[in-house]
């Protein structure tokens, strides 16, 4: 029989994953769903009080260093700096250490926490990037609060020369997963652990797709869900390494076949993410 620890384990972490696996299953990025429901709202496709709720879920969000406030604000009332922005000046960017793709260029306090952070969001004169806040409340809980920093950017044109259109990172998503699962199997590398065949089990369950509001079209949808899901095992893989690799070797070829794979999941994102909206 399990003992009590074990079983606390097992019902707060579905699967009896660890909490760092679980969070890599269940979590979307922060950027992309914040970018996917403020669009729709600037487009007038849905009412303001819906976005804060939309956007943070179960989680505590605030905005830090917010034009016009001093201190920290509450999500709804941080999110009226986007209220006179064009839906299409409201842009995700994912950057890598080595692929800046949609960044406004180095040297910018911005460019660098986006960096740290993997993600961001890009409007018209300003960005913000999500800071994740771990607490310990005075009963020994732990939990999380998201502060939205704040940062100024030049003005830039609508858009990003290497964003893909949905159709391009959808055949660019899928090139880089056949050659990725190609490769894979030539090392005879991958190893199926038990926790990560239960995360994908989850991982098949869910509609990622529902994470975009219904006002992006289908394409759009199919392309975020897909990414999504292949988002979310690359970053569970990262807790499971080396996945199979007995030397350095082996696990410097295993991240080689990942890598490309991981930068077009990311450019999937990004391109259902800043789609045209539909209405």
């Amino acid at each position: 029989m399990r003992g009590n620890a074990d079983m606390a384990a097992s019902a707060t972490y579905p699967y009896g994953m660890s909490p760092a696996a679980s969070a890599a299953v269940l979590a979307v990025r922060r950027s992309a769903r914040f970018v996917a429901w403020v669009r729709a709202w600037r487009a007038g496709l849905i009412p303001y009080d819906e976005v804060a709720d939309e956007i943070a879920g179960e989680e505590e969000h605030l905005v830090g260093d917010a034009p016009g406030n001093w201190t920290d604000v509450s999500l709804r009332e941080g999110l009226t700096i986007f209220s006179r922005v064009h839906p299409d000046g409201i842009r995700l960017v994912l950057p890598a250490p080595g692929d800046p793709r949609g960044l406004p260029g180095p040297g910018t306090p911005f460019t660098g926490a986006a960096l740290v952070a993997g993600e961001g969001v890009i409007a018209d004169g300003f960005g913000i990037v999500p800071e994740v806040r771990t607490h310990t409340s005075g009963s020994g809980d732990i939990f999380e609060t998201v502060l939205w920093r704040c940062y100024g950017l030049p003005a830039a044109p609508v858009g990003s020369p290497d964003e893909p259109t949905t159709a391009q990172a959808e055949g660019d998503l899928a090139a880089a997963l056949a050659d990725a699962t190609a490769r894979l199997a030539r090392l005879d590398i991958a190893q199926w652990r038990p926790e990560l065949a239960s995360a994908l089990a989850m991982l098949r369950g869910r509609d990622f797709g529902g994470e975009l509001p219904p006002v992006y079209d289908p394409r759009a949808r199919r392309l975020f869900a897909r990414a999504t899901v292949l988002d979310r095992v690359l970053a569970l893989a990262d807790h499971t390494a080396p996945g199979g690799a007995v030397n350095i070797h082996e696990a410097r070829q295993r991240d080689e076949a990942l890598r490309p794979l991981v930068a077009a999941c990311r450019r999937a994102l990004v391109a259902a993410c800043n789609a045209s909206l539909a209405g």
